[in-house]
């Protein structure tokens, strides 16, 4: 399979690392510094936005069986669409897309179980600009015939990116406000979600990426102390931390995303069901 991946961020890289063995991957990044660095790990890099790089980007759009795409929007909209969008609808090959959005399209649900079913109701800039992205790269699927998956990721960690980095870096917090619960998810399983996706026949979904067990963030750092033998940081109540303004806008919101869809819909078995499993795995391999 011939797969294009539009921002090799975080949870593309691992998936193009561990999940494409035998495919032709080409990747964008957003500089010559990072295309030369991840250029070692055997991918074709090119730089996104660039108009140097443009002629190249749209022949392996011409070439590509499946487009991968974690380019964020902003306020002008998909800087992805916005470049390419007639490519990729006129492209040959190319059956299968896949989004990578977010559950913070979803709003504020007082702590309810939301599924793809649900009100999407985003109160920041952000998670608007998301919700329309969504909405422009279905629609390119539906008219020109392509499977466009949306796949709505729960907060992201895995290797090097978790909470016991966090607490041997000291920068791990307990923020305390009551009945808030954050959804996450390992991104071995956002690799398995992608996956499941570009094999997948028929029409392309809409799909919440999230482990089964939304739990307060102060829970996690707790029990991440409790493995390295540490004790947790101190108890902060939420109306006396400093935060950032984005910081803050995360505990603004609170949902339950259901994953049941993810796991019978695209029989996606969770490599990492709850953050207890990924911890301790991770703390085992060394993090």
């Amino acid at each position: 399979m011939r797969i294009l991946i539009f921002g090799l961020g975080y949870s593309a890289h691992y998936f193009a690392r561990t999940k494409c063995a035998g495919d032709a991957i080409s990747a964008t990044v957003t500089t010559g510094a990072k295309a030369e660095a991840l250029g070692r790990d055997g991918l074709e890099v090119l730089i996104f936005p660039d108009e140097a790089s443009a002629a190249a980007l749209r022949a392996r759009i011409a070439d590509a069986d499946a487009l991968l795409v974690s380019v964020p929007p902003g306020e002008s909209g998909d800087p992805v669409l916005a470049a390419f969008a007639p490519g990729i609808a006129a492209a040959p090959r190319l059956k299968r897309i896949v989004y990578l959005s977010t559950i913070g399209v979803y709003g504020d649900h007082g702590g309810a179980l939301v599924d793809e079913a649900s009100e999407c109701r985003p109160s920041n800039e952000r998670s608007q600009w998301r919700l329309a992205a969504e909405n422009e790269w279905r629609a390119l699927g539906a008219r020109s015939g392509k499977a466009a998956h949306i796949l709505r990721l729960a907060g992201i960690y895995g290797p090097g990116q978790n909470a016991l980095v966090n607490l041997r870096q000291g920068t791990a917090r307990r923020i305390i406000k009551q009945g808030q619960v954050f959804n996450r998810i390992h991104v071995e399983d956002i690799a398995r979600a992608i996956a499941a996706c570009l094999e997948r026949e028929g029409p392309g979904g809409v799909w919440n990426v999230t482990d089964n067990e939304p739990a307060p963030a102060e829970d996690v750092v707790t029990f991440a102390a409790d493995l390295m033998g540490m004790e947790p940081p101190p108890a902060v109540r939420f109306e006396d931390a400093a935060m950032s303004p984005m910081a803050r806008s995360f505990y603004a919101e609170t949902k339950r995303a259901s994953n049941r869809a993810m796991r019978e819909g695209l029989g996606i078995t969770l490599a990492y069901p709850t953050y207890r499993e990924a911890l301790r795995a991770l703390h085992a391999a060394g993090d």
